[in-house]
């Protein structure tokens, strides 16, 4: 800052301020052209030589005036405060010589050597004066002081000194202009002060402004009231194309968007919805998000929203980023990382949406179509070649694909076709049968020539009756028929095969007896530590003996248990049995407990889980419960609450089976959960798949920056085992290859056993399987 006497103001308003003293100089050579005209008037008025003399010395010094401030002009410097001191100097010798004449020039002709003509002259030329007072010199304080001092005192002076009453008091009444001058110039400079001031702050503020719109992310445009661009950053002008954002004011949101049209970003209709749905926006004051992909394969996010004063604004965000990362999830949510089709969760979904719309009483088909001896496959060229093999059939259903008809990938060797509209039975019967034509002869899958050979099961229903579960287990049934009856080929369901349903029920009997005479026991599957290859926990899993049947598979008892409302029951028993087994476990091994969606349909379950910690003192720590994707999607709301009031017990909460389901990547955001286990289809071809493996590695490196564990299920070989160990590093594993379900007593004994098996160990391990 720098002081100029009684105010502060700032180095650059001061100079600023004296740099002002030396404008527009030829007003000072009018003056002195004038004062000296003056003063040869009044002594060609007079004859007394010293108007002459003082005519003389007025020309003089508005002349010398005037050529210092044109010097000041060519050569003078308002760099900095040191610079305009000199200049102002400079400035008030000129100033005070000039109006040193002219106070001198009012003194003698009022008092020194009186004339008529003279003292009219004088204060003509200190009206004229006064007025350039403040006008020309507010930018010096001293200069103003010094000439306000030297036109008015002079003539206060002399009217006193003439010694009557009448001008003595006439010239006290003259003294307070001087003041007055002083207070005016002073008014003056305060006010341009303030106004350079806020300039400079509006100045600033305006380069802040500019320099946080112009280095945003994001695209912003502002619009005013008739709906033209009146701000516009420079990503705004990057994506439109242009040079400067300058280029886009006065613009409309439809010439924007044209634009795009005309450079074959956007399409028109695209364009029109946009344009809609920004200005609906605007209009209604409501936040609105539109996003838009652009033909160069970026995607853009609008949202429009009415800002203050009825501005509009608007911004862009480019999330091709976030986009191609939601699409990869979705992709791997949906679909088969093997084949590329549909997988179940995701077919069942499209078929139940394509059945519930369109003609409710046209015909629906829906086919399963399994490969015959595939085991035979596996077991004897390796589960690559197997692989292989899939993908091949894969690639030959998948050119089926249409509108209107549905190719998934259900699992294991098993694939399902549905038809959203068929004819009549001859109808399904042409478009099967040039199916399985396709997928007749041979393939090449790792220099080995396999024959590929099918199996089939179809069913028709209407769309208003059919049901896609139902249709599902006629299809199957119709496939056992047909492999029953020599495979290769493929069988419609028939209302005899009506039977199977019948066993259905017999057996589902028969499970709500077991049930409720306790008669299914429980197994643990090994789950092993990756840093230690020891059993750090396993997976309690319900077992039925049949007694006439034999082993029920889970895959076929559970499902009837949850259709018949009784997997609470079921649920509640193994969590009791694998909690009191686990107590007598070493103490660094946890057991792991699988929960339906239906045990999170009631809050019941937190009262279970709470009431068997307490009755087998298993501490909290030591227990985990697996949340499957069909529990989150049921009710998400309710099932977070259950699943934090389970988690805040101390119990630890697993994501089961991730990416089989809809896999969203808000379940790992925001439900509380420790650990997500890896579903085994994405491990199955990942030594021989690299993109297989980019998948999984996508999906680890992702769980483990969220902070949770990572179990990769489904290992069987080595192969897989290595690639996990030394490229992917998970926390833990679980799978065959350390060992099928084992007993209670046979986890407790396979306790200090570390993987991989020697022939000791696994002679151990056989012994101890159930």
């Amino acid at each position: 800052m720098q002081n100029n006497k009684t105010e502060d103001i700032a180095e650059d308003v001061y100079a600023g301020f004296v740099r002002s003293l030396f404008n527009d100089p030829g007003i000072l050579l009018i003056g002195a052209l004038c004062h000296g005209l003056i003063g040869f008037l009044v002594y060609f008025a007079s004859r007394e030589p010293i108007y002459l003399a003082l005519a003389v010395a007025m020309l003089a010094a508005g002349l010398y005036r005037y050529y210092g401030i044109r010097k000041g002009q060519r050569i003078g410097s308002f760099d900095n405060a040191d610079a305009a001191k000199r200049w102002e100097r400079y400035y008030l010798i000129g100033g005070t010589v000039q109006a040193f004449f002219m106070g001198l020039f009012c003194f003698v002709s009022i008092y020194f050597k009186p004339n008529v003509f003279g003292e009219s002259a004088a204060i003509a030329v200190i009206m004229g004066s006064t007025v350039t007072i403040v006008g020309r010199n507010y930018g010096s304080k001293r200069m103003v002081a010094v000439q306000a001092l030297a036109a008015v005192l002079p003539i206060a002076v002399g009217l006193m000194l003439k010694g009557d009453i009448n001008n003595f008091i006439l010239g006290l009444y003259i003294v307070p202009f001087i003041f007055v001058i002083t207070r005016m110039a002073r008014h003056v400079r305060t006010v341009l002060f303030n106004a350079i001031t806020e300039r400079k702050l509006s100045a600033e503020l305006a380069q802040r402004f500019n320099r946080a719109l112009n280095t945003m992310s994001h695209g912003l445009v502002m619009l005013d009231p008739h709906g033209k661009v009146v701000v516009a950053n420079a990503e705004a002008a990057n994506l439109m194309l242009v040079q400067s954002p300058d280029a886009l004011l006065g613009r409309s949101v439809h010439s924007l968007l044209r634009r795009g049209v005309a450079g074959g970003m956007l399409a028109y209709k695209d364009c029109r919805y946009v344009e809609a749905q920004l200005t609906r926006a605007l209009r209604e004051g409501r936040d609105r998000k539109v996003l838009v992909s652009f033909s160069n394969g970026q995607h853009y996010e609008f949202s429009a929203r009415e800002g203050s004063q009825e501005l509009g604004v608007i911004t862009f965000e480019d999330v091709t980023a976030r986009v191609e990362a939601e699409e990869k999830i979705r992709f791997m949510a949906r679909y088969d990382s093997l084949t590329g089709l549909m997988n179940r969760a995701y077919f069942n979904e499209m078929v139940r949406g394509s059945m519930a719309g369109g003609n409710r009483e046209r015909l629906c088909s829906l086919a399963v179509i399994d490969l015959d001896d595939f085991k035979s496959v596996n077991d004897t060229l390796g589960h690559p070649v197997g692989d292989g093999l899939i993908y091949a059939v894969g690639e030959r259903l998948a050119a089926f694909s249409a509108e209107g008809v549905y190719v998934s990938r259900f699992g294991g060797d098993e694939f399902m076709l549905f038809f959203d509209q068929v004819e009549d039975e001859s109808h399904l019967a042409g478009v099967l049968d040039s199916i399985f034509a396709s997928l007749q002869g041979d393939v090449d899958v790792a220099g080995h020539m396999l024959r590929i050979q099918a199996s089939g099961g179809a069913v028709l229903a209407r769309a208003d009756t059919g049901d896609v579960d139902d249709m599902i287990v006629k299809a199957d049934l119709a496939l056992y028929k047909s492999k029953e009856l020599g495979k290769n080929g493929w069988r419609l369901f028939e209302a005899s095969m009506d039977a199977a349903f019948r066993n259905k029920q017999l057996m589902k009997a028969d499970l709500r007896s077991a049930v409720e005479a306790g008669a299914l026991r429980v197994v643990y599957q090994p789950i092993v530590s990756m840093k230690t290859m020891r059993i750090a926990s396993c997976e309690a899993l319900c077992r039925w003996d049949h007694p006439e049947l034999g082993p029920v598979s889970p895959a076929i008892f559970i499902p009837l248990a949850e259709e018949m409302g009784i997997i609470s029951d079921i649920s509640s028993f193994v969590l009791q049995a694998a909690c009191a087994e686990c107590v007598k476990w070493p103490e660094q091994i946890t057991v792991s407990i699988n929960l339906s969606a239906k045990d999170f349909r009631s809050s019941d379950v937190v009262r279970k889980v709470r009431e068997t910690l307490a009755s087998t003192g298993l501490k909290p720590a030591r227990l985990e419960i697996e949340v499957t994707e069909t529990a989150l999607l049921d009710d998400r709301s309710q099932t977070r609450e259950l699943v934090e009031e389970i988690r805040a017990l101390g119990v630890r909460i697993a994501l089961d089976d991730f990416g089989t389901g809809y896999s969203s990547l808000s379940y790992l955001h925001k439900l509380p959960l420790d650990k997500v286990k890896i579903d085994r289809s994405f491990l199955c071809d990942v030594p021989q798949n690299p993109r297989s493996l980019d998948l999984l590695r996508g999906i680890v490196d992702l769980t483990r920056t969220l902070g949770l564990t990572v179990t990769v299920e489904g290992v069987e070989t080595f192969e897989q085992l290595k690639v996990l160990s030394q490229q992917l590093h998970p926390d833990l594993l679980q799978g065959f290859l350390f060992g099928s379900a084992l007993s209670a007593s046979g986890i407790e004994t396979m306790s200090a056993v570390t993987w991989p098996f020697t022939a000791d160990m696994a002679s151990l391990a056989q012994n101890a399987r159930v």
